[in-house]
């Protein structure tokens, strides 16, 4: 077995389709497959199970799978220190951030990184932010961009760029019951208000405190994932949403929408970059995570 097989693994053992791994590993399918039957011969074990129709790894590939993850990262901090030796950064670094995180900070980061490291590769995705940090502690991706947690998992390195408010919002122009305009909440108002919250994560966190603390329990219109599907659907007067200021001050929809001002406010969120503490290790990482964002905008709490 070698490097290319190995992270040919990787990508069917994350993708689970063979179409889309050749397609990332720049081979054919079929050339795929006699990759992935080599390696199982090697390992004398079989990794996939497979059909027409489905991919899933077995018991046996899912070791294979932390294995080959170990090995791969090895080699590339192996081979960037070597880099790194020779006065020249050069590789790929895959981040994960959502299309708000992406034309808010992302300009700047990228701009400064390659201006220090031109030979650094980014490789981008976006997705809900709810699952940065899932995607990092998954070995998915390098470094992400989201909002810290109250508490921060095990083996888990943050830096922050910015802090942002949690705002309750309205469909903008529209006549709104007196209770919710009130600076301090009326619970029964707020009960009989029909809510679009995010499905999880730490903004849905602390909208259920908040409703905890008032004694009621939210009327949930919608759960969605995103945060500018929130923004969309109050727009159009479907209910009340929660978002941070930062995902409305980069909204187009943002004139359509109003900031309610009601206290107690919820917790703002700190936004900023994860990666694995031991990725720190990895020249490449650690020049991305040296990068300062002078700009970044500040909200208020």
């Amino acid at each position: 077995m070698d490097f290319r097989q190995l992270r040919q693994f990787v990508q069917l053992a994350e993708t689970l389709h063979f179409g889309r791994a050749s397609a990332a590993s720049h081979v054919s399918a079929s050339a795929l497959s006699r990759s992935i039957r080599q390696l199982e011969s090697v390992a004398g074990a079989t990794l996939f199970h497979r059909d027409n129709r489905t991919v899933a790894l077995t018991r046996q590939g899912e070791t294979f799978l932390r294995w080959a993850r170990e090995v791969l990262a090895g080699w590339d901090e192996v081979r960037h220190r070597l880099l790194e030796q020779s006065g020249i950064l050069q590789g790929e670094v895959s981040l994960y951030c959502s299309v708000t995180a992406s034309y808010s900070f992302l300009f700047e980061l990228l701009s400064r990184l390659r201006r220090d490291h031109p030979q650094i590769e980014i490789k981008l995705h976006t997705g809900d932010p709810e699952d940065a940090i899932a995607r990092v502690l998954g070995g998915h991706e390098d470094i992400a961009i989201g909002a810290r947690p109250d508490a921060l998992p095990a083996g888990l390195a943050f830096k922050p760029i910015t802090r942002s408010r949690l705002v309750f919002i309205a469909p903008a122009g529209k006549a709104l019951q007196p209770g919710l305009q009130r600076r301090r909440p009326d619970p029964a108002t707020w009960a009989a208000t029909p809510m679009i919250l995010a499905e999880s994560g730490l903004s849905r966190q602390r909208v259920e405190r908040w409703f905890r603390e008032l004694g009621v329990a939210p009327r949930i219109y919608a759960q969605v994932a995103g945060n500018e599907a929130i923004v969309s659907m109050v727009s159009l007067g479907f209910g009340i949403g929660v978002v941070p200021q930062i995902v409305l001050d980069n909204s187009p929809l943002a004139a359509q929408v109003a900031v309610l001002g009601v206290r107690p406010a919820l917790l703002p969120f700190e936004v900023g970059l994860f990666t694995l503490e031991k990725q720190l290790r990895n020249p490449l990482v650690a020049a991305f995570w040296k990068v300062q964002v002078a700009g970044a905008r500040r909200a208020p709490d």
